[in-house]
């Protein structure tokens, strides 16, 4: 006799809950970045020792250590990042080179003022605001870098506002944003969380403070006390998902801008997730 067989039939809400995950899954899949694996140690190097990259941002490896960044940020290819306050846009390349020609990296500054005070006799001239990341922007290998001029309180492009990223940097300046005041630092953190896919990334790192100084000696000091950041980002939402030693230096009293006597600052790393 010939044997059939029937498939379970499922409760309504179990039925749901498994269209659901699929829906996931599939979307994300779609994404090209959460099935795409972490960059390994072979292609960090070659990414760092790249031939094109700068003499200043080789000299700035010493100092940065970018492949352990790299390594501890967990880089996809594809991903969409943006670097909150890039500057010359050193982070934004190494990002840029990682993500590669399938990503996108925002490199965010705050543009300039209508009528800058003229500099100090003397002084040298500094580059315009974003004039760096406009150069890196035409290599070929980064024209995937967008130079994004917007203000820090709501730093993300409309295209991506609504979990369209998937990695947020801010590297060493997360401290200057002590003159911004609390309540415009919680509407930026605020509006990276929205932008921020599930499972995205917010990885910061920063000039170690003393305990109980929280971000006072940001403008004195250029440090901020790692406490204070943690409970800032968990705030708007973030959970800590691993913090980076390898920048750490326990000898550094972290009561002047340089450590004295001269040795690297303590400085920490970490990476949030949005749950």
């Amino acid at each position: 006799m010939k044997k059939t067989f029937s498939l379970p039939v499922l409760p309504a809400a179990a039925l749901l809950a498994t269209l659901f995950v699929l829906a996931a899954c599939s979307s994300m899949s779609g994404s090209g970045t959460a099935s795409a694996p972490t960059l390994s140690k072979e292609r960090i190097a070659e990414i760092i020792a790249a031939p094109d990259r700068s003499d200043a941002d080789r000299t700035n490896d010493i100092r940065r250590k970018p492949a352990e960044i790299l390594a501890f940020i967990g880089i996809r290819p594809g991903m969409v990042a943006l670097d909150l306050v890039a500057g010359g846009g050193y982070t934004t390349e190494l990002v840029a080179r990682a993500v590669g020609p399938t990503g996108k990296v925002y490199g965010q500054y705050t543009p300039p003022v209508a009528n800058p005070p003229p500099p100090a006799p003397g002084a040298t001239p500094r580059p315009a605001p974003g004039a760096m990341l406009a150069t890196r922007a035409k290599n070929p290998v980064t024209s995937n870098i967008v130079p994004l001029p917007v203000t820090l309180v709501n730093p993300v492009p409309p295209e991506v506002a609504n979990e369209g990223l998937d990695l947020v940097t801010c590297m060493f300046n997360y401290h200057d944003l002590g003159s911004m005041g609390a309540e415009n630092r919680a509407a930026m953190n605020q509006a990276l969380f929205k932008a921020l896919k599930h499972g995205g990334m917010y990885v910061i790192a920063d000039h170690s403070g003393r305990p109980g100084t929280g971000i006072s000696e940001s403008t004195t000091l250029h440090r901020m006390e790692q406490a204070f950041l943690q409970k800032e980002i968990e705030a708007a939402g973030f959970k800590l998902a691993a913090e980076g030693n390898f920048l750490r230096n326990p000898s550094d009293p972290r009561d002047k801008v340089a450590p004295e006597p001269p040795q690297p600052k303590d400085e920490f790393v970490l990476k949030f997730v949005k749950p």
